[in-house]
């Protein structure tokens, strides 16, 4: 007897996207990710003490295309800190000291007169790099603060009606002091919502100040250059590919839920800090040397991404509460039903 029926069509091989297990790109990021986590910490600590869990943070706002707020006391070397990390990254580098008298124009460039040419060019200003370090950025008004909110969303500037895409990778790494209240400006929601994380930066402990003594009793070198735009662009391009089940999808949404239904809160956590608990939760797995997220990676990450996201009401402010107590008491709150 024969079989009449027409032969079934092939099936096209469902190619893997980002959420599915193709295991190979971030088994490959997690392999160089967690090596070069071990020299960058190596590296910094021949200038600056102390900071190794700081340097973690940098390394997962790089791999996950952000930006970083140090936030610390003056003298705690975060200035030096991020000239280091800058170094170590091997990019196109500027410092940015912000000052009330500061012009957007001062950062983002302008167009002058070429009497030669009897035409106007562009002057670039210093933005146009791929790591940019703003200097205490709240000495600036926001006027010149909303300078950098264009090129820190979009990787894009626009002078004079002209758009210019900025060299990539591009990170910002920006300082503040939260201490002083004379001549600084507070930074605007909205500008504050464009920093993936925000790093607080501490004393380093009687026995690091010791050590500090001691490095700096004698002359450092600069380190090496770790790493070129073309590494940083290959890194990030797989972070994509660090696997999470839909519980961990699912944990995330309930922790922004959770902080907009606080009672302490005014203003939880975005859709957009939703999205960057998950870019460093990935991040961080791959400095672990795992190519997959767990449950605590969102954790351990969840202080530095909404620490500065989310706003307090007046009352529970008055009263002493803190973001961080917020913070806490959702990651207490939401319960992990499945681990990875």
């Amino acid at each position: 007897m024969t079989n009449d029926r027409p032969p079934m069509a092939s099936r096209p091989t469902a190619q893997p996207g980002p959420d599915t297990p193709d295991t190979a790109p971030a088994r490959e990021l997690a392999a160089t990710a967690a090596e070069l986590y071990q020299q960058v910490s190596r590296q910094v600590a021949t200038v600056v003490v102390g900071v190794e869990a700081v340097t973690e943070q940098l390394l997962i706002a790089l791999l996950a295309s952000g930006h970083v707020l140090l936030e610390g006391v003056p003298g705690v070397a975060k200035t030096t800190l991020s000239k280091v990390f800058a170094k170590l990254l091997g990019c196109d580098f500027q410092r940015v000291q912000f000052t009330p008298d500061l012009l957007p124009s001062d950062v983002t460039g302008t167009s002058i007169l070429d009497r030669q040419k009897s035409e106007f060019v562009l002057r670039k200003g210093p933005i146009f790099c791929q790591v940019l370090l703003a200097d205490e950025i709240n000495r600036a008004p926001a006027k010149t603060q909303a300078a950098l909110l264009e090129a820190m969303q979009e990787y894009q500037v626009t002078v004079d009606g002209d758009t210019i895409p900025l060299p990539r990778p591009f990170m910002v790494l920006a300082t503040q002091n939260p201490v002083e209240q004379e001549g600084v400006y507070r930074l605007p929601e909205a500008q504050l919502d464009r920093f993936l994380l925000r790093v607080e930066m501490g004393y380093p402990g009687f026995e690091n100040e010791v050590n500090m003594l001691k490095l700096h009793g004698r002359p450092t070198a600069d380190p090496p250059a770790m790493f070129t735009a073309d590494t940083i662009l290959g890194l990030q391009a797989k972070l994509q590919y660090v696997y999470g089940k839909d519980s961990l999808y699912r944990y995330i949404i309930e922790l922004a839920e959770a902080t907009r239904d606080h009672p302490d809160v005014a203003l939880g956590a975005s859709p957009r800090a939703a999205l960057s608990l998950l870019r460093c939760a990935r991040a961080r797995a791959a400095l672990k040397g795992r190519h997959y997220v767990t449950h605590e990676d969102v954790q351990k990450v969840a202080f530095g991404v909404l620490g500065h996201r989310v706003i307090l009401r007046p009352e529970a402010a008055i009263e002493g509460r803190e973001v961080a107590d917020v913070v806490k008491d959702v990651l207490q709150q939401v319960k992990v039903l499945e681990t990875q």
